[in-house]
């Protein structure tokens, strides 16, 4: 559990540094991620982004298990 807890903090910690240039990628607004805008209404669902993040922390896992 601490091996765990180390290699999740040191993720953690190297996304914080690389925040500046992670704000450049487009995750939010890939083509498939639904966003309906009303006049007092917005409806976000990030169906593209959630399936892209999801295969990357599983082969991150996948890689860090194996």
């Amino acid at each position: 559990m601490q091996k765990t807890l180390i290699i999740l903090g040191l993720i953690i910690l190297g996304i914080g540094l690389a925040w500046p240039w992670l704000g450049s990628i487009p995750l939010g607004r890939l083509p498939g991620d639904i966003i309906i805008e009303r006049e007092n209404f917005r409806f976000y669902l990030p169906i593209t982004t959630m399936l892209l993040v999801s295969g990357l922390l599983s082969l991150v896992l996948w890689l860090l298990y194996r």
